[in-house]
């Protein structure tokens, strides 16, 4: 996975290139008719019910426009929230926070739906033992707030992007040949460019894992779109020789059952492609 400081980066990069593209050369609704010297406050107030997220990513854009705007926060990421719930005041310069407020909303109303999915998952889950992961499949440009945001909802990061983790896909496969040479090529180029990547690999059928299990150094087996039954036929075959992931169109409704199989993780790429944005406004107060 990325460290702290990579993933930091990716943060102030999304503040600044969203701050870029919103406000351009001036905020001129605000710079029109609102006093540069004028100080106020608003309020974030939830319209919705679900987990809240995004309320530290928040601090940061109000930090980046006015490192003198001050936030009062009531309610922390992560916390289960319902209609009327107010999560934050931020006071200052009234040009300030309305320069930084569509940036904060569309954030944090992303940020807590994805949040709020992920927590259904890991409450579907809860006393079987596997975990929820997500995947790539997410908003280009703004993948470190999405995966931020399953975090907060409970789950776990996939990997972050291709330069973390090898994952051995399908079409990975089948362009190198094999699985077999897939994976020594991928055990080969490792060595050769001193690099530590674990590596998964992804498999369609019960005969490419036991393939996949004759060759050491894998660490998690994709079992992807198998029925209950092939996934735990799966599952028995590798036992611990590595970790076991299933995935492939798998919701709310098929989740436990497929938890019950006996994987370690299920990945999910609707924790992030298929949310509906939870209601929350920027009032002033």
């Amino acid at each position: 996975m990325i460290s702290k400081e990579q993933f930091n980066k990716e943060i102030e990069g999304i503040i600044s290139n969203a701050i870029r593209e919103d406000v351009g050369d001036g905020d001129h609704s605000s710079l029109a008719c609102i006093p540069a010297s004028a100080q106020g406050k608003a309020k974030l107030l939830v319209k919705d019910n679900g987990i809240i997220a995004g309320v530290k990513f928040a601090k940061q854009v109000f930090h980046y426009v006015d490192k003198d705007l001050k936030i009062e926060t009531l309610i922390e990421d992560g916390a289960a929230v319902k209609h009327g719930d107010i999560a934050f005041y931020v006071e200052g310069a009234s040009q300030s926070i309305l320069k930084a407020e569509r940036l904060v909303l569309n954030a944090m109303q992303r940020m807590s739906a994805i949040a709020t999915k992920t927590k259904t998952f890991v409450d579907l889950l809860e006393g079987t033992g596997t975990k929820i992961l997500d995947t790539r499949k997410t908003t280009p440009g703004i993948r470190a707030l999405e995966k931020w945001a399953v975090k907060i909802g409970g789950g776990e990061n996939h990997r972050f992007a291709l330069y973390d983790m090898i994952m051995l896909k399908d079409n990975h496969i089948d362009f190198a040949g094999g699985i077999t040479k897939a994976i020594t090529k991928t055990k080969d180029y490792l060595k050769q460019n001193n690099l530590d990547l674990k590596i998964i690999v992804e498999a369609r059928n019960l005969e490419e894992i036991e393939e996949i299990l004759k060759t050491d150094g894998v660490y998690r087996i994709l079992i992807d779109n198998f029925n209950y039954e092939d996934t735990k036929k799966a599952v028995a075959l590798i036992g611990d020789k590595c970790l076991t992931e299933s995935s492939g169109g798998i919701n709310e409704v098929t989740a436990r059952e497929y938890a019950l199989c006996g994987v370690d993780y299920i990945s999910s790429g609707a924790l992030t492609h298929s949310v509906y944005n939870m209601d929350l406004s920027l009032k002033a107060v």
